[in-house]
């Protein structure tokens, strides 16, 4: 957040501001490993953010503005498309079977929701994106954006070791990431690219080991 904003003269962000994310994060991640349904306090985080951009303090990261039905029906195509196909090809292809009613399943996407995904929306896409596309061609960010992308999840300690599970996770979130930044190139807001990628791992956390 503090990063974005350094680019940006027109926005002020106060210190509670960029102090706050890391609070609420801090208690959620205390209450998922005290208990099972703690994991609800990851939900704070979008509630939280979504009050702050009204508020018009998240600007310098895309959240904020207005946002066409276009964006939404573009996020949300890209996503589910995304999320269909690892569906059909993990169980075509690798015998998985997907896991709807699990408490685990349920953890994994409010994780996803509150951390995970908002997170690195954030960083890659209204941060690290958002700053490089103003310097080079929209190729050129998008690729820093998804080479950086890449490298945060290979190293993710949460990610299976398996061989197959990391050459999959690179083709889909090579895909994913340069389709979210495209989104955020083509309609100057982060909610179509997070609405995308929450789609496609609420379909990766019902097949994820």
């Amino acid at each position: 957040m503090a990063w974005a904003a350094s680019d940006r003269q027109d926005v002020a962000m106060a210190p509670a501001t960029r102090t706050a994310p890391l609070i609420l994060l801090s208690i959620a991640a205390l209450a998922s490993v005290l208990h099972d349904a703690g994991a609800a306090a990851y939900l704070a985080m979008p509630l939280w953010l979504w009050r702050v951009s009204a508020s018009g303090r998240l600007l310098a990261l895309g959240l904020g503005t207005p946002i066409s039905r276009a964006a939404i029906g573009a996020g949300a195509l890209i996503g589910s498309a995304l999320g269909a196909h690892l569906l059909v090809a993990a169980s075509m292809t690798l015998g998985y079977r997907p896991r709807v009613m699990e408490a685990a399943v349920a953890r994994g996407v409010a994780y996803d929701l509150g951390a995970q995904v908002l997170a690195t929306e954030c960083f890659f896409r209204g941060a690290l994106f958002n700053r490089a596309q103003r310097r080079w061609s929209f190729g050129a960010a998008a690729a820093l954006s998804t080479a950086a992308c890449l490298a945060r999840y290979l190293i993710d300690p949460r990610l299976p070791g398996s061989a197959e599970i990391l050459c999959g996770m690179v083709f889909y979130i090579t895909l994913l990431s340069i389709a979210n930044c495209w989104l955020f190139w083509r309609f100057g807001s982060l909610v179509p690219g997070m609405l995308s990628a929450l789609m496609f791992f609420a379909a990766y956390r019902t097949i994820a080991e």
